[in-house]
């Protein structure tokens, strides 16, 4: 299985992403047909001493990359990625794992 990982970083306000991302983003991301699994998670602390660089997190789940690939190819798939531009001030980091189940 490989995930595409969306890691968010600290927004200019993040009001105004959770706004966006809740209201808008997620209804024309679910227009994606294809994806096995997709969970979404705000970062709520960093173990140690720092602050986090990272707001939000996106795990979106497919067989394999040829199927991400062609769920993000797809209409449906390129307006959600056009669309984060939109909310994602603090710029976002897209990457890709294969996923293993430990447990």
């Amino acid at each position: 299985m490989i995930r595409l990982l969306v890691l968010y970083h600290q927004p200019k306000d993040p009001e105004a992403f959770d706004r966006y991302y809740e209201s808008i983003h997620i209804p024309l991301a679910k227009k994606m047909e294809g994806l096995r699994h997709w969970t979404i998670g705000k970062v709520t602390e960093v173990l140690g001493d720092t602050e986090s660089q990272f707001y939000f997190v996106a795990d979106l789940y497919a067989d394999s990359r040829e199927q991400i690939d062609e769920i993000l190819a797809s209409p449906e798939g390129q307006a959600a990625v056009a669309d984060v531009p939109n909310y994602a001030t603090g710029g976002v980091v897209f990457l890709y794992t294969e996923v293993e189940t430990v447990i």
